[in-house]
C-alpha cells in the first residue's frame, strides 16, 4: 500500500525552484559583485606594482607584503590596535553583560531602560566623536570631564593634545564603549530570555544561593553561544576602528605624530592620496588574515561550534 502522507522530492518539477531563485538570485549576484570580486581583485593587486593604476603589469610577488610588515607606522599601529583590542573587548563584554543582567531583572519600565541603553548605538560615530571632542573632553576648564575633575580637586587635563600621559586613550575607549555596549547588551538580553526558568527553580530547590553562585553555574554557561558571538564581533570591530580615531585625533594637518594612526587610516592614505593600490591591498589582506587567525583561535579556545 502506497503511503500518501509524504511527497517524494523526485516528483517536484523544475518550476518549484523558480520562486526560490527569484528571491535568492539577486542577493547572490550582488554578493559576488560587491564582495567576492573586490576581494579577489584586491588579492591580485597586492602582488603587483599598482601605483596609480588598477591594471598593473609589473609582478612583484610578496614584496608589497614585506614592505608593509617592515614599515614602521604599519607595525606600530598593528601593535597599538592589538593592545586597544586587549582592553576594549573585555570592557565591552563586561559592561554589556552587566547591563543586560540588570535590565533583564527590572520588572518596571524594562522597555524604557532597554531603549535608553540601546539608543547610543543609533548615533553616528562622527556626531559622537564631535560631542566627545568639543564638549566632554575638550581640554579646557569648563569641559564636562574637567569640570567633574575640578569637583574632586583635580587639575585641568588636555585630553587629546597631551601625549604624556596618553589621556587620549581614555577618550577613545569611552567613546567606543558608549557607542557599542548597547548593541551587545541587546544580544545578551536575548540570550538571557532563552534560558529556561526551570533551571533556576531547580537550583533554588537544591539550595543554591541567588546571586554569584547561580550566575556562575547557570547563567554564564547558558550564555556561552552569545558570549562567543559578542567576543568575536567586538574583536573584529576593534581592529576595524577608524571613525572615532580619525574624528577625535585628526585635524586639518592630518593625523598627529604622537598617536598611532588606525590601520584603516593607513589604507585610506595608501589607497587615497598616494593611490598605491598594491601596498594598500597588501595591508588590508594582512589585517583580514590577522583578524581571521585571532577569531579562529578565540573560537577554538571558547569552543565555537561545539555541541553541548
Amino acid at each position: 500500500m502506497r503511503s500518501t502522507g509524504t511527497v517524494s522530492t523526485r516528483t517536484r518539477g523544475p518550476g518549484t525552484t523558480i520562486p526560490f531563485w527569484a528571491f535568492v538570485g539577486p542577493f547572490l549576484i550582488g554578493l559576488v559583485i560587491f564582495a567576492y570580486v573586490p576581494i579577489v581583485w584586491s588579492a591580485a593587486l597586492s602582488v603587483f606594482n599598482a601605483q596609480n593604476t588598477v591594471t598593473p603589469d609589473e609582478f612583484v610577488g610578496l614584496r608589497n607584503y614585506a614592505d608593509m610588515l617592515t614599515d614602521g607606522p604599519f607595525v606600530h599601529s598593528l601593535v597599538t590596535f592589538s593592545l586597544f583590542a586587549l582592553f576594549a573587548v573585555p570592557l565591552t563584554f563586561v559592561l554589556a553583560l552587566a547591563l543586560a543582567v540588570m535590565v533583564n531583572q527590572v520588572r518596571f519600565a524594562r522597555t524604557f531602560f532597554r531603549s535608553v541603553f540601546f539608543l547610543p548605538t543609533a548615533c553616528s560615530y562622527v556626531v559622537a566623536s564631535l560631542v566627545w571632542k568639543l564638549s566632554i573632553f575638550n581640554g579646557v576648564r569648563f569641559g564636562l570631564a574637567n569640570t567633574v575633575l575640578g569637583w574632586f580637586g583635580g587639575d585641568t587635563v588636555a585630553w587629546l593634545s597631551n601625549p604624556n600621559p596618553p589621556w587620549y586613550w581614555v577618550v577613545l575607549v569611552s567613546a567606543r564603549l558608549w557607542l557599542q555596549v548597547g548593541f551587545y547588551m541587546i544580544l545578551f538580553i536575548a540570550g538571557l530570555q532563552r534560558i529556561p526558568t526551570s533551571l533556576y527553580e531547580a537550583a533554588y530547590v537544591d539550595g543554591a544561593n541567588p546571586g554569584w553562585q547561580v550566575f556562575r553555574h547557570i547563567t554564564l554557561p547558558q550564555l556561552r553561544p552569545t558570549s562567543i558571538a559578542v567576543l568575536l564581533l567586538s574583536l573584529i570591530a576593534a581592529y576595524q576602528a577608524f571613525d572615532e580615531f580619525y574624528n577625535l585625533l585628526g585635524n586639518s594637518r592630518g593625523y598627529p605624530d604622537f598617536a598611532r594612526p588606525p590601520l584603516v587610516y593607513l589604507y585610506y592614505v595608501a589607497l587615497g592620496p598616494n593611490q598605491d593600490y598594491g601596498h594598500g591591498s597588501a595591508g588590508a589582506l594582512i589585517l583580514a588574515l590577522l583578524i581571521a587567525m585571532v577569531t579562529l583561535l578565540q573560537g577554538r579556545l571558547l569552543g565555537f561550534g561545539r555541541r553541548d
